[in-house]
Formats: C-alpha cells, structure tokens, sequence
C-alpha cells in the first residue's frame, strides 16, 4: 500500500506540473493563480498547496522535472560516448538544448533565472542552484569517461575543463532566453564553435601535451 500511496502522490504532483507548465505558458508567470492551477490540474487548491506552498516552488519544480529527465538521459551519453570528443560533447549538450523547451517556454526560463538571482537564499533558489551542480558535475563526467578511452589528453583536468564547458553552455543558454527569435540550431552552431578551440587543445599529441615539469605554467 505504502508503494500504491507514492506513485499515486508521484503522479499527482506530475499532474499538478504538467498543468502549470501549460497555464503559464497560456497566461503568462505573473498573471497565473495558484486556483487556476489547480483547477487544471484536478485537485483542489489546499491539495495543492500540500505540495507547493509558493507559485515560485512550482516554477522551479518544473525545473527540477526538466533536468532530472535531461540527466537520465544524459547518463547513456556519458556511460558511452562518441568517438570524437567534439562530437561527444555536442550530444550531450544538444539533449540538454533540445529539452530545454519541453515543459518552459524562454519566458519562464527568464522567471526562474531572475527568481534564483534575486532571492538567492530561498529554497527554490537553493533548489536551482543544486540543479545546476548536478549539471555541472555530469559535463565533467563526460570529459572524464572522454579522457578514459583516451579521446582526450591524460593530463586533462576533467573537473576544470567540464565546468569551463558547462558555464559556457549556461551562458549562452540565458542569451538563447533572452531572444525569442534565436532558435536550438543556431544556439547549438554556436556553442559547438566556442567549444571547438578548447577541445582541440585537450586532444591527444596537441599543443599543451609536455609534461607540466618543462613548461613556466601548466595549462590544465
């Protein structure tokens, strides 16, 4: 019963973002009532309020939906990744990108990312902010199972190089929300051609591969 009990409370909640994801997608973030939500999503307003008491801790429960799907899926690319390690990369991020719009639209994606920078010490921003870890800590991933089947250099530092890579991507993601007009494709283009110089220097026999040792600086 106690199983029954948490997939029927698992599905309800999923009902309650699903629902929200379409209101504010119809209506707007600020114009949307936690009663309309509700209403869609067939519960009543004190249930749901049982599972989110902000209409912010929904916004970023949608969030938290998206990347849980997106680091699942992830975890098959980093598990077994591409010969290339540009192409590797590439993949990874584009499951990221092309998720990226499946339960938020670009303005919602702006209400959460303001929500995170003005109320940093709130617990959905808490919640975003580990989010992004998590994310962070799977493009290092990447670039460590890379390095073990020899596609990047040894001597690569995996954790600098993954969080160089995914704070780009980030970046470029939040210019991607600003403008409505940009679209996945073009976004994708042009983080692959920023992320093309620094994997050409972590592959094998390039410039940068001497030993620490007999260089003024290391470069990883």
């Amino acid at each position: 019963m106690t199983g029954l009990r948490e997939r029927q409370k698992a599905e309800r909640e999923r009902r309650i973002l699903r629902a929200a994801s379409d209101r504010f997608r119809a209506a707007g973030y600020d114009a949307t009532r936690m009663e309309e939500i509700a209403e869609q999503a067939g519960v009543s307003v004190g249930t749901l309020y049982n599972y989110f008491g902000t209409k912010g801790d929904v916004l970023v429960a949608i969030v938290s939906l998206e990347v849980e799907e997106i680091l699942a899926e992830g975890a098959a690319l980093v598990a077994a990744p591409c010969a290339e390690a540009e192409e590797a990369v590439a993949a990874l991020i584009g499951l990221y990108y092309d998720h990226s719009l499946v339960y938020l639209s670009k303005a919602m994606w702006r209400t959460a990312m303001a929500m995170a920078i003005l109320t940093p010490d709130s617990p959905a921003s808490r919640r975003y902010a580990a989010l992004d870890a998590r994310l962070s800590a799977q493009v290092c991933d990447l670039v460590a199972s890379l390095k073990a089947v020899g596609t990047l250099r040894e001597d690569v530092d995996a954790e600098a190089v993954g969080q160089m890579l995914f704070n780009n991507l980030n970046q470029m993601f939040l210019e991607f929300t600003r403008d409505e007009a940009q679209t996945l494709q073009t976004l994708k283009a042009r983080v692959a051609r920023q992320n093309h110089p620094l994997l050409s220097l972590a592959a094998p026999g390039r410039v940068g591969s001497r030993p620490a040792s007999r260089t003024t600086s290391a470069v990883w």
